[in-house]
C-alpha cells in the first residue's frame, strides 16, 4: 500500500470509512497534526508579517523550516500507527495451543502492544513540537491570516488529544507497570505543555 501521505483526500477518507482495522484513529491524528503544521507553514511563509521588520521575518522563517520538519515526522507517524497495530492484530493471531506458543503470543502481544503506544506518543510530542512554533506564527503572522492560524491551533489540539487517548487505551494492555507509569506522566506532561502552549499562541493573536 502506497504512504498515506501520497493518497488523495477522497483516497484516504475512503481508507478510513473501510471496514479494515487499519488506518484508523491513530493515523488520523497524525494527519489531522500535519494538517495543523501546514497551515501554520503557510502563514509563516507569507511575505508580510504583522510587524514588517526584519526581526519578525528571521522568526518566521525559522518556524516555517521547524514546522516542515515536524509535518514529515507527522507523516511517518501516520504510516507508522497503521503499522504497529496491525502488528498488534498479528501477535493476537499467533497459535495458543500449547504453552510454548501461548508464551510466545503473549510476548508478541506485549512488544506489540508497547510499539502501538510508542507511535502515538510520539505523534503527541510532534504536536507538542509544532503548537511552541505556533505561538511564533501567532505573534508575527499577517492579520489576514489570523483564522488560518485560529484552525492550526485546533488541529493540533485535536491531534494531541486523540494520540493521547490512544497511548491511554494501548497502555491498558501492557503488563510492565513500571513502564506503565513512566508512559502515562510522560503523556500528561506532554498533553500540558500543548494547552498551555495553544493558550499562549491564542494569546498572541489577541495582540496588537
Amino acid at each position: 500500500m502506497p504512504r498515506f501521505a501520497d493518497l488523495t483526500v477522497a483516497q484516504f477518507l475512503d481508507a478510513l470509512t473501510s471496514p479494515e482495522p487499519t488506518p484508523g484513529g491513530g493515523t488520523a491524528a497524525a494527519i489531522a497534526g500535519a494538517m495543523g503544521v501546514s497551515l501554520l507553514g503557510m502563514v509563516a511563509g507569507l511575505g508580510k508579517t504583522r510587524q514588517q521588520t526584519g526581526a519578525a521575518a528571521v522568526a518566521m522563517a525559522g518556524a516555517k523550516a521547524a514546522l516542515m520538519s515536524v509535518r514529515e515526522r507527522l507523516l511517518a507517524l501516520a504510516d507508522t500507527d497503521s503499522a504497529a497495530f496491525n502488528q498488534v492484530l498479528a501477535a493476537y493471531r499467533l497459535p495458543k495451543a500449547t504453552d510454548a506458543e501461548k508464551m510466545a503470543r503473549k510476548q508478541a502481544v506485549q512488544q506489540a502492544l508497547r510499539a502501538a503506544t510508542e507511535t502515538p506518543l510520539e505523534t503527541l510530542a510532534a504536536a507538542a513540537d509544532a503548537v511552541v512554533h505556533a505561538r511564533t506564527v501567532a505573534a508575527h503572522g499577517n492579520r489576514s491570516a489570523d483564522s488560518d492560524v485560529r484552525v492550526a491551533i485546533e488541529l493540533l489540539e485535536a491531534a494531541a488529544a486523540s494520540a493521547a487517548a490512544n497511548v491511554e487505551i494501548n497502555l491498558g494492555g501492557l503488563t510492565d507497570e513500571t513502564y506503565r507509569k513512566a508512559t502515562a506522566a510522560t503523556t500528561m506532561e506532554l498533553a500540558n505543555r500543548v494547552t498551555e502552549d495553544a493558550a499562549s499562541a491564542r494569546a498572541a493573536l489577541a495582540e496588537e
